[in-house]
């Protein structure tokens, strides 16, 4: 397989997610518990070296720390998803009762069993390896290079168990939701990053002792990390639309409170299609841009000098989860989740060949779809799974 071409203003946003793992490992580095130091590679570089950062041990123990692997992916034709994350958390002030974090979802959109499990383990059972891309929390692995990589490991709570064997490859290179500079930047304080869009999954996930064969499966893997969590966030993700196997979506609608104001909402919006990649989140963008959600429906609309971009992702209450996140500044904040979402999105060329052209795509429960609520005071009725 071929290495994936990383420019180097992609670098320079890479090495600043390694500089933030820095930062959080200097935090563990107490009598009580010992973390990993140094840097990762995050998924998808080539040719950077570790980088070590700058920040003080006490501010960054003052303020907290998360910092996910996610991966996910779908069955081509089937309502079958995972996702899988890798999770270090510290909570502000208390870095000696940091967590390694576990968490499966199998979504199964055609007898409407959902599994979610989660297991928690203390930070000297968590390790981010610094030379290289490679995560270990209890028994569970992931790691690889290059665009390809493998993961393996289980989780058990509630009376269920997810067991998962899987390796993945692609050759797209990072994708990235915010400006190149916003990653070196304070603002926003969660970051995130699609180290691998469109990876293909081949392996076995176990459910309660039933093996459900991953063969070609679609999706991607995750990187995101930052002092809090977005205070209120849609997020969606489509690894392939039905008729266009090699397009990506990845949107955010989210709004940040700052004191006891909170900004406008903001949706940044990157789509790779048809070889080209209209990245609609410039500063001036993002405000602009339209976006509304509900528990299971958000509605969109972006738009630059070359495209106008406008969609909705939906779901049935009966193919979400709820899941308890907590925030390093302390409380929690509830997260509505589905890989098995659908979404419908129009795209208005207007300059060159295809100026007036409208193209219209959609993914029929395939489209990853959260929300982040700062309460359960929507009325919607998901039961908290994890």
């Amino acid at each position: 397989m071929s290495a994936v071409s990383v420019s180097r203003p992609e670098r320079i946003a890479l090495a600043s997610a390694r500089v933030n793992h820095a930062r959080f490992q200097r935090t563990q580095r107490t009598p009580r518990t010992q973390g990993t130091q140094g840097t990762q590679r995050t998924q998808g570089t080539q040719g950077t070296q570790g980088t070590q950062g700058t920040q003080g041990t006490l501010g960054a123990r003052r303020a907290g720390h998360y910092e996910s692997f996610f991966q996910r992916a779908n069955h081509p034709t089937r309502p079958l998803a995972f996702w899988i994350r890798y999770t270090l958390f510290s909570p502000a002030g208390r870095p000696e009762d940091g967590l390694g974090e576990l968490w499966a979802i199998v979504f199964d959109g055609e007898t409407g069993q959902h599994v979610a499990v989660k297991h928690e383990v203390p930070i000297a059972r968590a390790r981010f390896d610094r030379e290289a891309f490679r995560v270990t929390i209890a028994d569970a692995e992931l790691g690889g290079d290059d665009g390809a990589g493998a993961l393996r490991g289980a989780a058990a709570s509630g009376g269920h168990e997810v067991a998962w064997d899987l390796r993945y490859r692609g050759d797209d290179r990072p994708l990235f939701l915010f400006p190149l500079g916003f990653y070196d930047g304070p603002l926003p304080r969660a970051k995130s990053l699609v180290g691998v869009p469109l990876a293909v999954y081949q392996g076995v996930v176990t459910v309660d002792g039933r093996a459900l064969d991953v063969g070609g499966w679609v999706g991607s893997q995750n990187h995101n990390w930052g002092s809090k969590h977005t205070d209120e966030y849609a997020w969606g993700q489509v690894a392939g639309f039905d008729g266009h196997p090699g397009s990506f979506l990845e949107i955010a609608t989210a709004r940040l409170r700052l004191g006891p104001l909170h900004t406008p909402w903001m949706t940044p919006l990157v789509l790779r299609h048809a070889g080209r990649e209209h990245a609609l989140n410039a500063p001036t963008q993002i405000l602009r841009a339209q976006g509304s959600f509900s528990p299971f429906d958000w509605r969109f609309r972006s738009e630059s000098p070359a495209v106008r971009i406008e969609g909705r992702i939906t779901a049935d209450r009966g193919d979400v989860v709820g899941l308890a996140y907590r925030d390093p500044p302390g409380g929690t904040k509830h997260c509505l989740n589905t890989k098995i979402a659908s979404c419908e999105l129009a795209v208005t060329y207007k300059t060159g060949a295809r100026r007036g052209e409208r193209e219209e795509l959609s993914a029929h429960r395939r489209a990853a779809f959260e929300i982040l609520t700062l309460r359960d005071d929507g009325g919607h009725g998901v039961a908290l799974l994890a």
